[in-house]
């Protein structure tokens, strides 16, 4: 896999949450089951729109679908542990955006994980795609970072 990007590292991320490992997130093998990324990855991006002010999950008059998500595994992650999910807008669309998130062991500068959700924001009545709103369109942005090093 000699065209695979490089591990992302710490600095690639523009907001950070520390989450820690449970009993079950381990699987038979002794490591982080696969699934339990995904729900990192959707904790994260939603704890942070909540204490952004941007998503009330029973109230807000849009929010974000998920229509797309991904991720690459490079190392493993276990319970007991600390988990750094470092997350960035990646692309900032009419009505979408692309979070990526990595997932960073305990003390790790590579990430141990890295995937991404896009969201299309709907309108909650219709369910219909609409525009980002301004106030949330600049908050996401703060998230955009210049990854050419």
């Amino acid at each position: 896999m000699a065209d695979r990007p490089p591990r992302a590292n710490r600095a690639d991320y523009a907001s950070f949450t520390r989450l820690q490992t449970r009993w079950m997130d381990n699987d038979v093998y002794g490591h982080m089951n696969n699934v339990v990324h995904y729900s990192l990855f959707d904790t994260v991006v939603n704890g942070w729109l909540i204490e952004q002010g941007l998503l009330d999950p029973r109230g807000s008059h849009s929010y974000g679908l998920v229509v797309e998500t991904g991720c690459r595994y490079h190392a493993e992650l276990a319970f007991p542990g600390w988990v750094d999910a470092g997350m960035r807008v990646a692309k900032l669309g009419t009505s979408s955006v692309r979070y990526e998130i990595g997932l960073f062991g305990e003390g790790e500068d590579l990430a141990a994980a890295e995937g991404f959700f896009i969201h299309v924001y709907v309108a909650r009545d219709s369910h219909r795609p609409v525009p980002i709103d301004p106030d949330r369109r600049a908050t996401l942005a703060t998230l955009m970072i210049d990854r050419r090093h």
